[in-house]
């Protein structure tokens, strides 16, 4: 789970509970963007994750959002739609030599942008980030990479079937 930390100042995290926002970001045929990371010293200990990262000063969470998602994949706040939240965890999990504490948040937007390139990493996303794909929810249920959040296919499958929950769904915390 661990480059799920890549995003924003992780490079100076320094413990405690950090504030992240994260985005299902949706093509116009219902794929959802996924980025595919791994253990800076180990390519092979490596998982799939949402865009997003940790807030930086007194920055929003939908701030944060559209930033991450802009330095991480090019696609930019102009590109997108930002919808409501639809998910709150919180994990714990071991990456790049430290425990990463972090609640999280998951904003839906869509986007007609399907081209990415990921134009402000950090030296750490630089080292743990080996690119990004598209994902129908089919694909994610056959997958047998590891993905988080947990169950993220049935997740996705429960929006694009009912929508948006009137409120965030809190999903289980996720300690690794």
């Amino acid at each position: 789970m661990p480059a799920e930390a890549a995003g924003g100042a992780e490079d100076s995290y320094a413990g405690g509970l950090r504030r992240v926002s994260r985005v299902v970001l949706l093509d116009p045929k219902d794929r959802i963007l996924l980025l595919h990371g791994h253990e800076p010293d180990d390519p092979a200990d490596d998982w799939w994750f949402t865009p997003g990262g940790g807030l930086e000063g007194d920055e929003t969470r939908e701030e944060a959002a559209l930033r991450e998602l802009a330095e991480e994949t090019g696609i930019t706040a102009a590109d997108v739609e930002l919808g409501p939240v639809l998910w709150r965890r919180r994990c714990s999990f071991p990456f790049a030599g430290r425990r990463w504490d972090q609640d999280e948040w998951y904003y839906l937007a869509r986007t007609d942008r399907t081209e990415t390139r990921a134009t402000g990493q950090t030296e750490l996303e630089r080292r743990s980030v080996a690119g990004a794909r598209w994902w129908t929810c089919q694909e994610l249920t056959r997958a047998h990479e590891t993905v988080y959040p947990t169950r993220l296919a049935e997740l996705l499958r429960k929006v694009l079937d009912e929508g948006p929950p009137p409120m965030p769904v809190t999903l289980e915390t996720e300690i690794v």
